[in-house]
């Protein structure tokens, strides 16, 4: 039916562009957005795995329509791909900058596998989900959030249960792991990260232990 109504270079880019949509999309809505919440990066994700496939196929396509320098075509595209990882206004965390990574490099090999037969990329592209899926299985990652800390007397080491009893009162999560990260004398705060046990909340605060100026006139 596709032979019939299109090209068969551009009928097999339809099918591996439904692959590419298919995997990546299991691998966001069902490894990534569980424990993060971040419905930010689950909209840049989708959309930046679609754009690099279009990209990179039609880039490749042109050129070896030009001249056949489809070597040429492919160090073009991945250049012009790894420098997305440029391409974001605050800090990624690295749970994030992983997921994209990931995210570039396969739809990256699902755009340039013309002549690869469909049973390899199937098994490639499940390749991908399964390593991910291990990663996540194995190192279950407690949610986090970053919280500005008022009561100063208690970022101490010597009393750190006290702290964390103070911020399970206040917060009504079950804390497992607490961090201080920048202290404020001059305003009498310090910015504590918190690991809890239980889901994680939309909006939480990106993993970081130092927020910006901006971030902070945010709270």
């Amino acid at each position: 039916m596709l032979d019939s109504l299109f090209s068969p270079s551009f009928s097999s880019m339809l099918v591996r562009l439904l692959i590419n949509i298919v995997v990546v999309g299991l691998i966001i809505d069902r490894l990534y957005y569980p424990k993060s919440k971040r419905r930010d990066f689950y909209f840049t994700f989708m959309l930046i795995s679609i754009a690099i496939f279009f990209i990179v196929f039609f880039m490749i396509f042109v050129l070896e329509e030009m001249k056949g320098k489809t070597s040429l075509g492919i160090g073009i595209g991945l250049f012009g791909i790894f420098s997305i990882m440029r391409y974001r206004t605050d800090a990624m965390p690295v749970r994030e900058m992983t997921y994209l990574f990931v995210i570039i490099a396969l739809s990256l090999v699902n755009a340039i596998s013309e002549g690869v037969p469909m049973i390899e990329l199937g098994i490639t592209n499940a390749i991908f989900f399964v390593a991910v899926w291990l990663c996540e299985w194995r190192l279950k990652v407690l949610p986090s959030k970053i919280v500005q800390y008022d009561k100063m007397e208690l970022i101490v080491p010597e009393r750190k249960q006290e702290l964390i009893a103070d911020l399970e009162k206040r917060l009504g999560l079950e804390i497992v792991q607490v961090e201080v990260g920048a202290i404020d004398f001059i305003r009498d705060m310090a910015m504590v990260k918190i690991r809890y046990r239980g889901k994680r909340s939309d909006g939480d605060v990106a993993e970081a232990l130092k927020l910006s100026k901006e971030q902070l006139k945010e709270f």
